[in-house]
């Protein structure tokens, strides 16, 4: 049995002050940046202190005895979490998606620095409630996840929805096999799958404007929305599989026709597995789920 104490990891993302202090090095040059566009500093530089203010709380609730971490979004792909860690995301209800693929049932919290300026669907709390979480750990819910193998073994996951296309979201030309044995060439912007979760995001902005589009599940459902994105008909090219369900166990395949495919999740296009000419991918309901808190 273990005797390590638990490990706190911080997640957290630059804040668009950061990022332009990044790009245009002073205050003065942001400003004149921003006042080009219509817009202020000072609305920037408190967004930037609401976040600095939360993580700074969160740090401090943290009992002293504890072991730390933190990483920001960008380092997620190289960050090794331990079986033990509880994970405290900081930001918008993105960021939970961005961590929740490297994860494998460890604990989430996620923390709202802004409240009201976020859905709050995923960062359910204020850095206020930390410590008594902490001390406290409830036992949360489960939400489904999306698993994408290639059939070299590649594995990628995701919370909201996985994307298979090309690289620039131009026309990406595939073989699609569906649950039920059919199987079509098809030329389209791409394939979607979402879970419960995706189903408030990508794939409800897809479905409300899809004729038949099928009931999307809710976030603890084993099953996965899918749709194929502007499908285009032609002689080689059909549109009869446009979109469906999947349900636990269930899978489909997609067979490359184009020399690279890009898939990956979660809008983290930096984090993506690559298919050639000729190499599958199938995209399923994970076993994996996220702990959410």
């Amino acid at each position: 049995m273990s005797t390590l104490t638990p490990r706190v990891v911080v997640v957290s993302r630059r804040s668009e002050l950061d990022e332009l202090l990044a790009r245009h090095g002073t205050r003065g040059a942001a400003a004149y940046y921003l006042r080009q566009r219509g817009r202020d500093l000072d609305e920037v530089t408190a967004r930037h202190e609401a976040l600095r203010a939360a993580l700074t709380e969160v740090g401090a609730a943290v009992p002293a005895d504890w072991r730390r971490g933190h990483v920001e979004r960008t380092d997620l792909p190289r960050f090794l979490f331990a079986p033990e860690d509880i994970v405290v995301a900081v930001g918008p209800d993105g960021l939970v998606a961005n961590v929740a693929k490297y994860l494998d049932g460890q604990p989430v919290i996620g923390v709202d620095p802004e409240p009201g300026r976020n859905p709050g669907v995923l960062v359910r709390h204020p850095a206020s409630a930390i410590g008594g979480l902490l001390r406290r750990l409830p036992s949360g819910q489960r939400r489904t996840m999306a698993l994408a193998r290639l059939d070299d073994g590649q594995e990628l996951y995701g919370l909201n929805e996985i994307y298979v296309g090309h690289a620039g979201h131009q026309s990406a030309r595939y073989v699609l096999t569906t649950t039920d044995g059919g199987r079509e060439r098809q030329s389209s912007s791409g394939l979607i799958a979402g879970t419960g979760t995706g189903a408030t995001g990508w794939c409800a902005s897809i479905a409300r404007e899809r004729v038949g589009a099928p009931p999307l599940p809710a976030p603890g459902d084993p099953a996965l929305c899918w749709f194929v994105r502007e499908a285009w008909p032609s002689p080689a090219t059909g549109v009869r599989h446009v979109c469906g369900l999947l349900a636990h166990g269930q899978g489909l395949e997609l067979t490359s026709e184009s020399e690279r495919l890009v898939v990956f999740a979660d809008g983290l296009e930096s984090d993506a597995l690559e298919l050639s000419w000729g190499q599958r991918v199938r995209i399923g309901v994970a076993e994996r789920r996220l702990h959410l808190i």
